[in-house]
């Protein structure tokens, strides 16, 4: 049974979006463990221009996956991105905002918690 998860806040993990249903365990959380390598762990509101810069960096976010059932992101979507990712969009200029109360308190490994409220989005 999967342990409940907590955010950067530091209080329970909140749903970042069922629709789209994102997450590792496409579960609408950004729960993770050993197995994801890549830390699907910050909740962001995508923009065209992280979409773009992602798709840039050979990751296609934007095209639906049927056989994944995934159905393509636009610009307002919720999706659980890898904490690396983000960063390295931050450094470029393109970072999207961030549903603290949905982003993994595993992200405060890879970027500080005063960068990511930099980025804050209040989402209810």
């Amino acid at each position: 049974m999967k342990t409940k998860q907590s955010n950067v806040l530091g209080t329970d993990l909140q749903s970042c979006s069922l629709d789209p249903l994102t997450g590792y365990f496409r579960d609408g959380c950004c729960n993770t463990d050993e197995y994801d390598r890549g830390s699907h762990t910050v909740c962001a509101v995508v923009t065209d221009d992280f979409l773009q810069f992602s798709l840039s960096r050979g990751n296609d976010l934007i095209t639906p996956r049927p056989e994944y059932q995934f159905p393509g992101l636009k610009a307002g979507d919720s999706w659980c991105l890898c904490a690396m990712r983000w960063a390295e969009a931050e450094a470029q200029g393109c970072a999207p905002f961030v549903n603290l109360s949905a982003t993994n308190i595993k992200t405060l490994e890879v970027v500080p918690l005063e960068k990511l409220k930099a980025y804050k989005i209040e989402i209810h």
